[in-house]
Protein backbone atom coordinates (compact mmCIF):
# COMPACT_ATOMS: atom_id res chain seq x y z
CA UNK A 1 0.00 0.00 0.00
CA UNK A 2 1.48 3.55 -0.68
CA UNK A 3 2.63 5.72 1.94
CA UNK A 4 0.00 8.43 0.89
CA UNK A 5 -2.77 5.76 1.39
CA UNK A 6 -1.48 4.74 4.59
CA UNK A 7 -0.90 8.38 5.80
CA UNK A 8 -4.56 8.92 4.83
CA UNK A 9 -5.45 5.95 6.87
CA UNK A 10 -3.64 7.09 10.18
CA UNK A 11 -5.42 10.63 9.95
CA UNK A 12 -8.82 8.84 9.33
CA UNK A 13 -7.69 6.74 12.38
CA UNK A 14 -6.92 10.10 14.65
CA UNK A 15 -10.66 11.58 13.42
CA UNK A 16 -11.71 7.70 15.40
CA UNK A 17 -11.95 6.16 12.04
CA UNK A 18 -12.88 2.35 12.99
CA UNK A 19 -13.13 1.29 9.24
CA UNK A 20 -9.68 3.14 8.19
CA UNK A 21 -8.43 1.28 11.37
CA UNK A 22 -9.05 -2.38 10.32
CA UNK A 23 -8.10 -1.23 6.95
CA UNK A 24 -4.34 -0.19 8.67
CA UNK A 25 -4.45 -3.54 11.02
CA UNK A 26 -5.12 -5.14 7.36
CA UNK A 27 -2.23 -3.89 5.57
CA UNK A 28 0.53 -3.95 7.95
CA UNK A 29 -0.20 -6.30 11.24
CA UNK A 30 1.78 -8.89 8.90
CA UNK A 31 4.92 -6.82 8.68
CA UNK A 32 5.09 -5.69 12.34
CA UNK A 33 4.21 -8.94 13.89
CA UNK A 34 7.33 -10.26 11.89
CA UNK A 35 9.05 -6.98 13.38
CA UNK A 36 7.98 -8.15 17.11
CA UNK A 37 8.63 -11.94 16.87
CA UNK A 38 12.03 -10.92 15.12
CA UNK A 39 13.23 -8.93 19.02
CA UNK A 40 11.05 -11.40 20.98
CA UNK A 41 11.87 -14.12 19.37
CA UNK A 42 8.69 -15.68 21.40
CA UNK A 43 4.92 -16.19 19.39
CA UNK A 44 2.96 -15.06 22.22
CA UNK A 45 4.87 -12.11 23.45
CA UNK A 46 4.88 -10.89 19.43
CA UNK A 47 1.25 -11.25 19.94
CA UNK A 48 1.25 -9.29 22.49
CA UNK A 49 3.35 -6.75 21.65
CA UNK A 50 1.38 -6.54 18.16
CA UNK A 51 -1.80 -5.38 19.93
CA UNK A 52 -0.36 -2.88 22.43
CA UNK A 53 1.35 -1.47 18.79
CA UNK A 54 -2.49 -1.06 17.54
CA UNK A 55 -3.49 0.32 21.08
CA UNK A 56 -0.77 3.05 20.63
CA UNK A 57 -1.44 3.53 17.37
CA UNK A 58 -4.91 4.41 18.08
CA UNK A 59 -3.91 6.42 20.87
CA UNK A 60 -1.13 8.77 18.98
CA UNK A 61 -2.32 8.40 15.14
CA UNK A 62 -3.37 12.60 16.00
CA UNK A 63 0.79 12.83 16.32
CA UNK A 64 1.88 11.15 13.35
CA UNK A 65 3.57 13.89 10.93
CA UNK A 66 4.49 12.67 7.52
CA UNK A 67 6.72 15.63 7.20
CA UNK A 68 8.40 13.32 10.36
CA UNK A 69 8.91 10.34 8.21
CA UNK A 70 6.50 7.60 6.19
CA UNK A 71 4.19 5.83 8.06
CA UNK A 72 5.76 2.66 7.54
CA UNK A 73 8.60 4.07 9.79
CA UNK A 74 6.40 5.67 11.91
CA UNK A 75 4.33 1.87 12.69
CA UNK A 76 7.94 0.05 12.41
CA UNK A 77 9.38 2.26 14.96
CA UNK A 78 6.21 2.00 17.48
CA UNK A 79 6.73 -1.81 17.29
CA UNK A 80 10.50 -1.64 17.72
CA UNK A 81 10.20 0.13 20.85
CA UNK A 82 6.72 -1.69 21.88
CA UNK A 83 8.98 -4.90 21.80
CA UNK A 84 12.00 -3.62 23.15
CA UNK A 85 9.72 -2.16 26.19
CA UNK A 86 8.43 -5.66 26.79
CA UNK A 87 12.30 -7.23 27.19
CA UNK A 88 13.20 -4.96 29.59
CA UNK A 89 9.91 -5.65 31.88
CA UNK A 90 10.55 -8.82 31.84
CA UNK A 91 12.00 -9.50 35.23
CA UNK A 92 14.00 -12.32 36.72
CA UNK A 93 11.91 -15.08 38.22
CA UNK A 94 13.77 -15.38 41.88
CA UNK A 95 14.65 -19.67 40.84
CA UNK A 96 16.38 -17.35 37.81
CA UNK A 97 18.58 -15.86 39.88
CA UNK A 98 19.49 -18.86 41.92
CA UNK A 99 20.52 -20.50 38.91
CA UNK A 100 23.17 -17.89 37.77
CA UNK A 101 26.80 -19.42 37.58
CA UNK A 102 29.07 -18.38 39.32
CA UNK A 103 32.08 -16.15 37.65
CA UNK A 104 34.64 -16.03 40.27
CA UNK A 105 38.46 -15.52 38.56
CA UNK A 106 39.82 -18.83 38.14
CA UNK A 107 43.42 -17.13 37.39
CA UNK A 108 46.10 -17.97 40.37
CA UNK A 109 45.98 -15.26 43.29
CA UNK A 110 48.65 -13.74 44.37
CA UNK A 111 50.30 -16.71 46.70
CA UNK A 112 49.61 -19.35 44.08
CA UNK A 113 51.54 -17.52 41.26
CA UNK A 114 54.51 -17.01 43.69
CA UNK A 115 54.61 -20.51 44.36
CA UNK A 116 54.34 -21.89 40.79
CA UNK A 117 56.82 -19.14 39.83
CA UNK A 118 59.01 -20.76 42.59
CA UNK A 119 58.03 -24.68 41.73
CA UNK A 120 59.44 -23.34 38.04
CA UNK A 121 62.76 -21.89 38.99
CA UNK A 122 63.35 -25.44 41.55
CA UNK A 123 62.42 -27.64 38.77
CA UNK A 124 65.08 -25.23 36.60
CA UNK A 125 67.86 -25.25 39.37
CA UNK A 126 67.01 -29.58 39.86
CA UNK A 127 67.76 -29.96 36.16
CA UNK A 128 70.61 -27.85 36.16
CA UNK A 129 72.07 -30.65 38.33
CA UNK A 130 71.30 -33.40 35.42
CA UNK A 131 73.84 -34.07 32.97
CA UNK A 132 73.34 -31.75 30.35
CA UNK A 133 72.38 -34.67 27.45
CA UNK A 134 69.73 -36.66 30.00
CA UNK A 135 68.10 -33.24 31.26
CA UNK A 136 68.26 -31.97 27.53
CA UNK A 137 66.22 -35.75 26.85
CA UNK A 138 63.80 -35.14 30.03
CA UNK A 139 62.55 -31.65 28.52
CA UNK A 140 62.21 -32.95 25.29
CA UNK A 141 60.09 -36.06 26.38
CA UNK A 142 57.98 -34.01 29.16
CA UNK A 143 57.70 -30.43 27.38
CA UNK A 144 58.25 -31.22 23.34
CA UNK A 145 56.47 -34.58 23.49
CA UNK A 146 59.11 -36.49 22.16
CA UNK A 147 58.77 -40.13 21.85
CA UNK A 148 61.43 -42.34 24.01
CA UNK A 149 62.07 -43.93 20.08
CA UNK A 150 62.83 -40.48 18.60
CA UNK A 151 64.75 -40.01 22.02
CA UNK A 152 66.93 -42.76 21.28
CA UNK A 153 67.30 -42.20 17.46
CA UNK A 154 68.67 -38.53 17.94
CA UNK A 155 70.84 -39.37 21.16
CA UNK A 156 71.98 -42.75 19.14
CA UNK A 157 71.62 -45.41 22.01
CA UNK A 158 69.13 -48.27 21.85
CA UNK A 159 65.63 -47.46 23.28
CA UNK A 160 65.92 -49.26 26.93
CA UNK A 161 69.35 -46.61 27.10
CA UNK A 162 66.81 -44.16 26.95
CA UNK A 163 64.04 -44.89 29.06
CA UNK A 164 66.48 -45.51 31.62
CA UNK A 165 68.00 -42.62 31.13
CA UNK A 166 64.70 -41.20 31.62
CA UNK A 167 63.25 -42.76 34.50
CA UNK A 168 66.58 -42.52 36.54
CA UNK A 169 66.60 -38.58 35.54
CA UNK A 170 63.15 -38.11 37.29
CA UNK A 171 64.10 -39.89 40.11
CA UNK A 172 67.09 -37.43 40.66
CA UNK A 173 64.52 -34.34 39.96
CA UNK A 174 61.76 -35.78 42.71
CA UNK A 175 64.75 -36.17 45.21
CA UNK A 176 66.13 -33.02 44.68
CA UNK A 177 61.89 -31.26 44.22
CA UNK A 178 61.75 -32.55 48.04
CA UNK A 179 64.83 -30.84 49.57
Amino acid sequence: MPNEDLARLISNIALSDRKAFVVLYNQTSSKLFSICLRILKDRTDADEALQEVYVKVWQRSHLFSAISGTPESWLATIARNQSIDMIRMRKPIASELDEVFDLSDQAPNPEQATLQRDTGRTIDLCLDELDETRAEAVKRAYLDGMTYQELADRYAVPLNTMRTWLRRSLIKLKECMER
